[in-house]
């Protein structure tokens, strides 16, 4: 995926097959915020910011959980920095630098969707809707009877009025104000 971000391009690559430990890798990353594990992370984000053309900086975000797949809402890009979902977490790195500015577990098991609010960002996980402000810090986290994903592939979650959507496996609809309070 590629995206403009005034005089700079944002690549974001599925890199799940880098190993950190190989010197065969086809991508160099010149920052890595890669989370130490015993096992192989499951997702592996590839980031590389380009102005006319020409590399500046590249960096390389994993995490432990489950698969997080890269898809229209599973990022921000803002003028000055870029948040991404990446399995249980959310990364949030300054643009053009990509120092990590902060890094939020958000889900147990995995983030799918960020969606910008007033005063911070909502986020779909498979067990838990999430708000952080800001700064990453979470305001509140609610879960459900079952897991965040419809079972038929149909929208199932939206943030739209000041109002939170989620229909969990069992087609039960949840909604919250952004205060986490459910409502009807």
């Amino acid at each position: 995926m590629t995206f403009e971000i005034e005089k700079y391009q944002v690549e974001l690559l599925n890199k799940s097959d880098y190993n950190p430990d190989s010197n065969d890798n086809l991508n160099k990353y010149l920052k890595n915020y890669l989370t130490e594990s015993d096992f192989k992370l499951p997702t592996i984000i590839g980031i590389t910011i380009l102005e006319n053309g020409t590399e500046i900086n590249s960096a390389i975000i994993g995490t432990e959980g489950a698969v997080t797949e890269l898809h229209k809402t599973s990022q921000i890009i803002e003028s000055n920095r870029i948040l991404i979902c990446c399995c249980d977490s959310v990364f949030c790195l300054d643009l053009p630098t990509l120092n990590l500015n902060w890094k939020t577990k958000v889900d147990k098991a995995t983030a799918f969707e960020i969606f910008k609010i007033e005063n911070g960002y909502i986020i779909h996980g498979e067990m838990e809707i999430t708000r952080i402000n800001n700064d990453g810090k979470i305001i509140w986290q609610n879960g459900g009877a079952d897991i965040f994903v419809s079972q038929n592939e149909k929208d199932d979650f939206e943030v739209k009025d000041n109002l939170v959507k989620a229909t969990d496996w069992n087609n039960r609809i949840y909604k919250w104000n952004l205060n986490g309070v459910e409502i009807e």
